[in-house]
């Protein structure tokens, strides 16, 4: 019985590939695809919601607020128009309340970091242009948690405290002290945040910032900064050595 040589069989046709028709190779990571803007605008009417119910009102009623207001003054001044009118309201009051959105969606973002470690950082997070602002704390108290965080414009220097004023109060005297011997002519201002008496909330730090009287110019604020990030921060000496008696290691520079 003859037998069939392996190249008489016939090959399997491999699938032609085509632009549209690609497989991803087996492995390779899927690309997550993004939000869109409606869905984000969907999640944060949700998030904002769930913390200030009564957004839905206020939202409602600057949409139909300054239709009302779009109608009345097209009627005014061409009576028998109001077609106009409600196409130039509709666009007017949907804007008008996405701005309501957008301002109470902020404070319920503040009320959810309000009291926690780290909250100053993050409301100075969001400064306008003109302000040079540091992510880590100029001064951290490790056993209380206390920080004190730093923010260049042209008001000066700015010290936001995260802490009891009692409390926070070394550590913002010992950076003031620092910032006066390195920068003895720029005015460093010091804001507390809380909810005490003459503290600032947290949802108020930058509008009070920003109320702040200019002083430098927007060269200065950039010689400011770089002067004190070439001071760094220094790390503490270790208790029970004294660096005036200490002596270097003879037999370690000659080699052993």
């Amino acid at each position: 019985m003859a037998k069939t040589s392996d190249s008489a069989q016939p090959a399997a046709e491999k699938p032609k590939r085509s632009l549209f028709n690609r497989a991803p190779k087996d492995g390779a990571p899927k690309k997550e695809k993004k939000p869109g803007r409606l869905k984000q605008m969907v999640d944060i009417f949700k998030m904002t919601r769930r913390h200030d119910p009564m957004v839905v009102w206020y939202m409602l009623g600057a949409f139909l607020g300054l239709i009302l207001v779009s109608l009345l003054v097209t009627v005014l001044v061409s009576p028998g128009n109001w077609i106009t009118g409600l196409l130039v309201g509709l666009p007017l009051g949907l804007l008008g309340a996405l701005l309501i959105m957008s301002r109470r969606a902020e404070r319920a973002a503040y009320s959810q970091i309000e009291g926690k470690p780290g909250a100053a950082g993050a409301a100075l997070s969001s400064l306008r242009r003109g302000w040079i602002f540091d992510e880590q704390p100029a001064a951290v108290n490790p056993r209380t948690q206390d920080v004190v965080f730093r923010a260049i414009g042209k008001p000066g220097i700015v010290l936001v405290t995260e802490g009891p004023s009692t409390r926070v109060k070394g550590l913002v005297d010992a950076e003031r002290r620092r910032l006066n011997r390195i920068l003895p002519n720029v005015t460093v201002t010091v804001i507390e945040t809380g909810k005490g008496e003459g503290q600032v909330p947290i949802a108020k730090i930058t509008k009070k910032m920003n109320k702040l009287k200019g002083e430098l110019t927007k060269i200065e604020v950039g010689a400011v900064n770089k002067r004190i990030s070439s001071m760094g921060n220094k790390l503490p000496i270790p208790k029970g050595i004294d660096p005036y008696k200490a002596r270097p290691d003879r037999k370690a520079s000659r080699g052993r």
